[in-house]
Formats: C-alpha cells, structure tokens, sequence
C-alpha cells in the first residue's frame, strides 16, 4: 500500500485526537459493519454486477473499509504490505495454479 496514503490516514486519526478510540475490537466492529454498508449496494440488483447507479457509493464504501483496515493494522503493530505478502505466500501454496486455475473451489477440495 503507498505509504504517502498510509501517512495520511494516520495524520488524519491522529488530528482529531481518535487513537483514543481505536482498539482492535471497535476497529474490527466498523470494518464489519462497512462491509455490510459495501454489501447493501448490491441489494435487490437483480445481477450481482449491475448497479452502476451506485458506484460512488460502492468506492466510498470500499474505502472507507481499507481505511479502516489501515487503522487495524497501526493499532496492532503490523507491517501492511508485509502482511499481504505473507499471506498472498500462502495462498500461492494453496492455490496451485495447476489446480485453482478457472476453478471456484476451495483448497480443500482441489
């Protein structure tokens, strides 16, 4: 993640004196409840895919949520792009590309 918009999160949280409020637990809450908010754009859209009448909803929405997941990170002392890349790692692993290649199936059942 460019670390210029990390800065900006934080500087953000952090001129508004919020860090108070920001403990794993509340941090996860509002990251759920995001998501939800993400979720209800596509609510009664007939296709999954068509609902371009709210794309601005669905950005804010969505980034919101990675903002949120910024906070989370901060507040727990993770390295993002460290923490993507371990698990992009194990994914590699559990998706061979030979097996999970067009394939919706979980790693279990490949």
């Amino acid at each position: 993640m460019n670390e210029e918009i990390i800065k900006r999160i934080l500087q953000f949280r952090d001129d508004r004196n919020w860090r108070q409020f920001h403990n794993p637990k509340d941090l996860a809450i509002s990251i759920s409840l995001e998501a939800a908010e993400l979720l209800e754009t596509f609510q009664w859209s007939g296709a999954d895919t068509q609902v371009e009448e709210k794309r601005q909803d669905q950005k804010e929405e969505l980034a919101d949520i990675l903002m949120y997941c910024v906070l989370m990170a901060d507040t727990l002392s993770l390295d993002i792009n460290e923490i993507i890349s371990e698990k992009l790692k194990k994914n590699e692993n559990k998706y061979k590309i030979s097996q999970a290649y067009g394939n919706s199936k979980k790693y279990t059942e490949l």
